[in-house]
């Protein structure tokens, strides 16, 4: 078991108090045993999360974020310009988690902070687009468009399920925009529905079928969907066949790359991880091994290069 000096635990005040109650429950006495002074704060909105970070974080050596990818999102640009970030420890209490699951944590949160305590700490690459950070994705289009539709109360009752309510919904009425990008200098444009710039493998708990993502690559992997089709969902399905040729696809445009920049007809606002921040044109930079994540024991081999 790993042994930390002095750690910080935060949650928000978003849920009801049992719920708060029952996860606290789940990790605080695994966290206690491998930190040495762990400090515990409830934040009310991303004010106070900023305000406790600033707060802490030249006194902690490890960060755990009991949270969702929105929360993980807000840290990640909290701290993404510190000189000497902590470590952060995710612990996966929202909807879809997607950036714990390419870490390969448990989504139970027991089992989530054994694994944390019991893991490895892996340097992770971040991007940059316009002053903010992600750790996830960066997209324009459909992925926009989704979160939009989701419906908060269908969200509170069903989870994960109205994530693909949503998606369904919005790809009956998708629409096309016209984009120019520049990948590592390269020029390229066309007509899309979505343009995703991945460095995780996970959205709406999903894995993009790819075993080529990585964490700690030094690549982004950007993916143009040209339209929403049953064509599209069969070149998704085979674009990680050693058979598959990419000049094939006629629906699906599959880059690698550390620098992008996409502008688009019309304005396109843009999803970070989750959270609907900015439009295009944007420019977008890769920053290597830029914060460090403790990972879990399950499915670490997909998720990084070593």
């Amino acid at each position: 078991m790993a042994s930390f000096d002095r750690g910080l635990l935060v949650y928000q005040a978003n849920a009801g108090q049992s719920e708060i109650e029952h996860n606290l429950s789940q990790v605080l006495p695994v966290l206690a045993e491998a930190v040495k002074e762990l400090s515990t704060v409830q934040t009310e909105s991303i004010e106070d999360l900023h305000e406790t970070a600033k707060r802490y974080k030249d006194d902690i050596d490890v960060f755990f974020i009991l949270g969702g990818d929105g929360t993980v999102h807000e840290c990640v640009n909290i701290f993404a310009e510190e000189e000497n970030p902590p470590r952060f420890g995710v612990l996966p209490a929202g909807t879809c988690n997607d950036f714990a699951r390419m870490l390969g944590i448990p989504m139970d949160l027991n089992q989530a902070a054994q694994a944390l305590v019991n893991g490895e700490t892996k340097a992770v690459d971040i991007g940059k687009a316009d002053g903010r950070y992600f750790a996830n994705f960066w997209g324009i289009g459909l992925v926009t468009r989704t979160s939009y539709n989701i419906d908060e109360e269908q969200k509170d009752s069903l989870g994960v399920l109205s994530y693909f309510i949503s998606a369904f919904k919005t790809m009956s009425g998708a629409e096309t925009f016209e984009y120019q990008l520049e990948i590592d200098g390269r020029k390229t444009e066309g007509e899309a529905v979505m343009l995703m710039v991945m460095n995780g493998a996970f959205i709406g708990t999903r894995q993009v079928p790819d075993p080529e993502v990585k964490l700690d690559d030094g690549y982004f992997n950007v993916m143009v969907i040209k339209d929403s089709n049953f064509r599209l969902f069969r070149e998704l399905m085979t674009m990680n066949r050693p058979w598959t040729k990419e000049e094939n696809f006629r629906e699906l445009e599959y880059k690698k790359a550390s620098h992008i920049k996409v502008t688009t007809d019309p304005v396109e606002e843009v999803d970070r991880d989750g959270e609907i921040e900015g439009e295009t044109p944007s420019e977008i930079t890769l920053l290597p091994k830029h914060l460090s994540f403790l990972t879990g024991n399950s499915g670490t081999h997909v998720a990084f290069e070593e």
